[in-house]
């Protein structure tokens, strides 16, 4: 792509959007309606597309991608009239004769850069949060996933003018062209490192953005959790999409007593995920470049389960290494694969303060049945969302708004909050022309003043 076309595609967009046309409730509804049927057509093209660029299966699509989507435009229908609606809130005595309200409006024009571990679901669902806000978008799938960018590509252009939604193929150069255009919003989903970029590109512009990053996200078992029910989960957390993951469980801190009962309750969960040893329903990794760099993670290390990996097929079986360095990669980088490193404490403290030395995780998951550790640990520990005797499922919640904290990441989306992160909420005092209280005028005087006082103490 060119500088000049990204200029017509959004210059186009801005035309179109000041048309007006995006505004009314029935227009939006309308393109979720479109956004869905479209989706739904395409399910076979879809799960075809995952497979190749994942062998990611028809059930773990749904659960993961489609299903997600299709409940997020659910819950937009449902509440979107209510949402779109102003809302009056109280106004100040000193007003008297007013009327303040908080009058929701669409951004504009929005960029939604997606990542490539969940290519459809982390480009469409933001997309129908904009389109339920009133914005016209520009939406860049991830060249990495190629065969789903090629859907979505498809989808969109089944449902939507360019005007109104494009899709952006093409690579990451692409991407930078658009992120210098004067957005009204750039949504990012990505690393730390695209996250700085984006950043940095949107400051030209004075562009707001909204960063879904990523970190080393904790789990913590405590000896009062139920071992074999937390092994399954976190083997959950760590074996979906081969823990490309921006939510994965990435290491584990384990009361050292009960490391071992852990190990081996990890390893009947993944013979029973895995009847056989046959792991031909797992997804496999992007790339070369991302299996190379996972598997050069397990070199050096004490692998007490799984370790396998298949050159040919880009395949890491699901493994767990024991007490590596907290200065190996494995402990200072994002694993984004489904090897887990556990690291064993013997005070609660202690394994707080190894969360505290690191930068503020996108995600957090503690196991345990003690009320007490359970507020020590959300007292204590700062990260964007979590679950408590459970992994990954926080993000499936329409009514929970998902996002980070510090480094990873800033503004939040899902139901409710994807709406209100592409909108602009205007605060708005209606005044009647009369009466004209002279207090707040020139000349000042003592008697003014002393009315003031009365209001504003």
């Amino acid at each position: 792509m060119k500088a000049i076309d990204a200029q017509n595609i959004v210059s186009r967009q801005k035309d179109y959007f000041r048309s007006g046309a995006t505004r009314t409730l029935e227009f939006r509804l309308d393109a979720l309606r479109k956004l869905k049927a479209a989706i739904q057509e395409c399910e076979d093209a879809v799960n075809s597309a995952l497979m190749a660029d994942f062998n990611k299966s028809p059930f773990e699509t749904y659960m993961c991608e489609t299903g997600m989507i299709y409940s997020e435009i659910g819950c937009l229908e449902k509440h979107l009239a209510s949402w779109m609606k102003d809302k009056t809130v109280p106004t100040p005595l000193a007003q008297f004769r007013s009327k303040s309200f908080i009058s929701p409006e669409p951004l504009g024009v929005v960029y939604i850069v997606s990542p490539w571990n969940y290519p459809l679901q982390l480009c469409l669902l933001p997309l129908a949060g904009a389109l339920a806000a009133g914005n016209c978008v520009v939406v860049k799938p991830s060249s990495q996933a190629h065969e789903t960018a090629a859907v979505i590509n498809r989808i969109i252009s089944m449902c939507f003018p360019p005007e109104y939604v494009a899709a952006v193929e093409g690579s990451r150069t692409d991407t930078e062209f658009l992120l210098h255009e004067p957005f009204d919003h750039i949504f990012f989903t990505g690393n730390a490192e695209g996250g700085r970029s984006v950043l940095k590109a949107a400051a030209e512009n004075l562009v707001p953005v909204t960063l879904e990053l990523g970190g080393k996200s904790p789990v913590i078992i405590d000896e009062t959790a139920d071992i074999t029910v937390a092994a399954r989960r976190v083997a959950f957390g760590k074996i979906l999409n081969a823990g490309q993951t921006c939510v994965e469980p990435d290491y584990l801190l384990i009361q050292k007593d009960i490391k071992k009962d852990f190990i081996m309750a990890f390893k009947k969960a993944v013979e029973e995920f895995f009847p056989t040893g046959d792991f031909s329903d797992m997804p496999v990794i992007i790339n070369e470049r991302h299996y190379r760099r996972i598997k050069s993670l397990l070199e050096g290390q004490n692998v007490v389960l799984g370790g396998k990996t298949d050159d040919l097929k880009r395949f890491i079986e699901p493994s767990l290494v024991d007490e590596p360095s907290l200065n190996s990669k494995l402990m200072t980088e994002e694993i984004f694969g489904p090897v887990l490193p556990m690291i064993g404490y013997g005070s609660l403290d202690s394994a707080i303060d190894l969360i505290l030395d690191r930068p503020k995780p996108l995600a957090l998951y503690l196991f345990t049945k003690s009320a007490e550790t359970e507020r020590k640990i959300l007292n204590s520990c700062s990260f964007g969302g979590g679950c408590i005797n459970d992994t990954i499922i926080h993000l499936a919640s329409d009514d929970l708004p998902f996002g980070g904290v510090g480094a990873s990441g800033m503004g939040r989306y899902h139901g409710k909050a994807s709406f209100d992160t592409f909108s602009h909420h205007r605060s708005i005092v209606k005044k009647a022309f009369s009466p004209d209280l002279d207090m707040r005028y020139h000349p000042y005087t003592e008697k003014k003043l002393s009315m003031i006082k009365m209001f504003l103490k």
